[in-house]
Parts: C-alpha cells; sequence; structure tokens
C-alpha cells in the first residue's frame, strides 16, 4: 500500500514537472503581454488613381519619373503611436491609436498615390525606387500629430523638390483641422483628412514645377 501511493506522488510530481515545462516553452512562443488594439490606423488616398491607369518614363512623348522618398521625422513620430503636443515642452501619446505602420511611410505611400492622379508621369515610392528618377520629392515629416491645447490635429511637411535640372527648392505646407476630439476614433480620420489635404498641395506643387 505504501508502494502504491509512493507510486502515486512520484507520478503526480512527474506530471506537474512536465506541465512546468511545457507552459515554459509557450512562454517562449506566445506573447503574454498587453493585448493588441482593436483597430490600427492607417492612411487611405482620398484621390487613387483609376483602375487600369499606367504611366512610363524614357519613351517618347513620355513624361520623367517622379520618385518619391521616405521623409525624416523627429523623434516623435518614429513609433506606431500618435504624439500629442501637451505644450510647447511636453509631448505625450494619444491612448489607444495605434499606427498600423510608421507615419514617414504611410504619408510618402499617400503622396505617391496623389501625385499619380495629378498626370501622365510614372510615380516612384516603394524601398526599390531607383536613382534615375527625374524629379525627387523628400523632405521631413515635422508633424503628424494631437495638438491638446487647440483641440486640433496638425499635419507639417517641409518638402524638398529637386528637378531635372540639378535645381533644389524647397516649401514648407501645414494642415489643421480643429475641435477634434482627444480619442483614436476621432484623431485617426481627421488626420487622413488633413494628410490628404496637405499631399494634394504636395502633389500640385510638384506637377507645377514639371
Amino acid at each position: 500500500m505504501m508502494g502504491t501511493l509512493m507510486n502515486t506522488a512520484s507520478q503526480r510530481r512527474l506530471l506537474a514537472g512536465i506541465s512546468a515545462a511545457f507552459a515554459l516553452t509557450l512562454s517562449g512562443c506566445i506573447s503574454l503581454g498587453q493585448d493588441p488594439p482593436e483597430s490600427l490606423l492607417t492612411l487611405s488616398s482620398t484621390a487613387s488613381a483609376p483602375a487600369g491607369s499606367g504611366a512610363q518614363a524614357g519613351g517618347e512623348g513620355s513624361e520623367g519619373a517622379i520618385a518619391v522618398l521616405t521623409p525624416e521625422v523627429p523623434a516623435k513620430l518614429d513609433v506606431l503611436r500618435v504624439p500629442v503636443n501637451v505644450s510647447e515642452t511636453e509631448v505625450a501619446y494619444l491612448q489607444e491609436a495605434f499606427w498600423i505602420e510608421k507615419p514617414a511611410r504611410l504619408f510618402r505611400r499617400l503622396i505617391g498615390e496623389t501625385l499619380r492622379t495629378r498626370g501622365a508621369a510614372l510615380v516612384l515610392d516603394n524601398d526599390d525606387t531607383p536613382a534615375r528618377a527625374d524629379t525627387f520629392v523628400r523632405g521631413t515629416l515635422l508633424d503628424m500629430t494631437y495638438d491638446a491645447p487647440t483641440s486640433s490635429v496638425v499635419v507639417r511637411f517641409e518638402a524638398i523638390r529637386t528637378n531635372a535640372d540639378g535645381k533644389v527648392v524647397s516649401r514648407r505646407f501645414e494642415g489643421r483641422e480643429q475641435g477634434v476630439l482627444p480619442e483614436a476614433g476621432s484623431v485617426g480620420p481627421a488626420l487622413n483628412r488633413v494628410a490628404n489635404t496637405v499631399a494634394g498641395e504636395v502633389a500640385d506643387w510638384v506637377v507645377d514645377a514639371g
């Protein structure tokens, strides 16, 4: 009887050890941290090029290629969160607001898609963009933030355009929308609207100079 009890106790200890080891193995494969957000924010163009449209560069009668490079950003935008300007010297992040991708890349593609609707030029806005484009658009995305003191969303872009003749021109673009509630469901759509406005102004500036 004693031997049976000892065997049962040993089996229980063995099973407990196996369960603990299995749990440790799972913890290495499964994240047990904070739950992911219910939704992610992105930028979508309100002026997309129609299906079937296209462009070329280098042929007779074609326009030169336009290369859109990923903008530089300050540290507050080099994350997947939405910055909140609390004051002139304080920055926080909006609760439960997460970008699907970093703002610089989202804004780059938004400018590229907007440019495609402005003319027949070939627009290159991915990481495989060649160095032999005729026009380059780059710059610094200074703000894509929520401004708490004014209840506004702000998009500010310092653009730099390099023309085919080597001439370099810069221009600052800014868009703002007031009366926005400090919550992801309001800030996300407002930022998308303002970013589209700024991207449209940038596209017009680039095309008008062509």
